[in-house]
């Protein structure tokens, strides 16, 4: 009886003793979290393992985060993976289409996300000062040469080429006009206005011909005239030697003849009235987003996730180095505290530490058992 009691009591000392070390092993990885000293002297196992080691570890998880997990070449893997650009194209199409048929305009998205204020008429501003820009830089550069150093090859070309049509369509009008009752009237009067400044000649030729019948007879003598194939070419003559004059005139002709503040208005006016986009910044986007949707659904936003994943995957361990992962792990592991560590590792692990604590108190009480065997047959 006293043998069993012996041998028992050694079972029952070494599981204490085990599971006691195991648990105080699994304590002193964490506690204590600083420091202890008496006096000068530290004491031995001060600061716990983590604690002492929280420096290096967070070193380590930095580097080992930056060259065994997030990998240029796994990150590259993933952004191309077939999950991941099937899970982002839908996800686009999604927040895109909730975006376009939405009751905000772009003046309001402006306002809300840029803090851009008045953006319709800070857009025009920006227009308007932009055309004055081009307006100032296009005659600083071009004002002392000649017009037709300006032009394009093509304009000029197509000006030299339209001469003709221009004479030609001068004459038709010229005959329209004077064969006509209000061309005839017109020529009437001024055949009066001749006459009127020659005096005494021009009231005898009235007087014996008549107003009317001078009209008449000078009225068809002009319209041969003007149907002549020689006055044809005497205009195109005239024509061409205008537009040649012109041509070797300075660009700065042209910029006397306008107002600056008159061309920069128009050419503001002009946009506003027909380039879309500045009616669509105060119309709600569903207003107006409708027939762009298929197209940006069906094809932009594919092409955009697929250019942007390759772009990012040609470019992603140059990235990832500016990105300094491995020194943001490190902080961030620095910066989270033992007691929230030990909180989250004993979280998930707790019943595994138990399992160790009792292991450690199963191998102590049959070390117990034996030393208690040994002592029996030693004794």
């Amino acid at each position: 009886m006293d043998t069993a009691w012996f041998i028992g009591f050694m079972v029952i000392i070494g599981a204490v003793i085990g599971g006691a070390t195991n648990s105080l092993a699994i304590k002193m990885l964490f506690r204590p979290y600083t420091e202890k000293r008496i006096g000068k002297w530290r004491v031995p196992f001060t600061p716990g393992l983590i604690p002492k080691r929280h420096q290096e570890l967070a070193t380590q998880l930095g580097h080992m985060v930056v060259h065994y997990l997030l990998t240029a070449e796994g990150l590259g893997k993933k952004l191309k993976s077939t999950a991941f650009m099937k899970a982002m194209n839908d996800w686009l199409s999604t927040e895109l289409l909730k975006l376009l048929r939405s009751e905000l305009t772009i003046g309001e998205l402006l306002e809300d996300k840029l803090g851009v204020k008045e953006p319709k008429q800070t857009l025009l501003q920006k227009t308007e000062s932009l055309i004055e820009k081009s307006y100032d830089r296009f005659f600083q550069e071009n004002r002392y040469k000649q017009i037709s150093e300006v032009l394009p090859r093509g304009v000029n070309e197509k000006i030299d080429h339209s001469v003709p049509v221009i004479a030609e369509f001068l004459l038709e009008r010229g005959q329209a006009l004077f064969s006509s009752e209000e061309g005839k009237e017109r020529l009437s009067k001024m055949i009066d206005r001749f006459l009127l400044n020659k005096g005494t000649l021009g009231n005898m030729i009235s007087m014996f011909l008549g107003n009317e019948r001078l009209v008449d007879k000078l009225q068809p003598e002009l319209m041969k005239f003007m149907r002549d194939d020689g006055t044809k070419r005497m205009v195109e003559e005239i024509l061409e030697k205008e537009w040649a004059k012109l041509k070797q005139k300075d660009v700065s002709l042209i910029e006397d003849q306008l107002n600056k503040e008159d061309i920069i208005e128009y050419m503001t006016t002009a946009l506003e009235k027909n380039v879309p986009f500045y009616q669509w910044v105060d119309q709600p986007l569903c207003d107006w987003s409708e027939p762009f949707e298929d197209m940006l659904v069906t094809n932009w936003v594919p092409k955009l996730v697929d250019a942007v994943s390759d772009l990012l995957a040609l470019h992603l361990e140059g990235l990832l180095e500016k990105l300094n992962l491995e020194d943001i792990v490190r902080e961030q592991v620095e910066a989270f505290s033992v007691e929230r560590l030990e909180e989250l590792v004993l979280t998930i692990s707790k019943r595994e530490f138990k399992m160790i604590t009792y292991l450690g108190a199963l191998l102590g009480g049959m070390i117990g058992f034996i030393q208690g065997l040994l002592v029996l047959f030693i004794g």
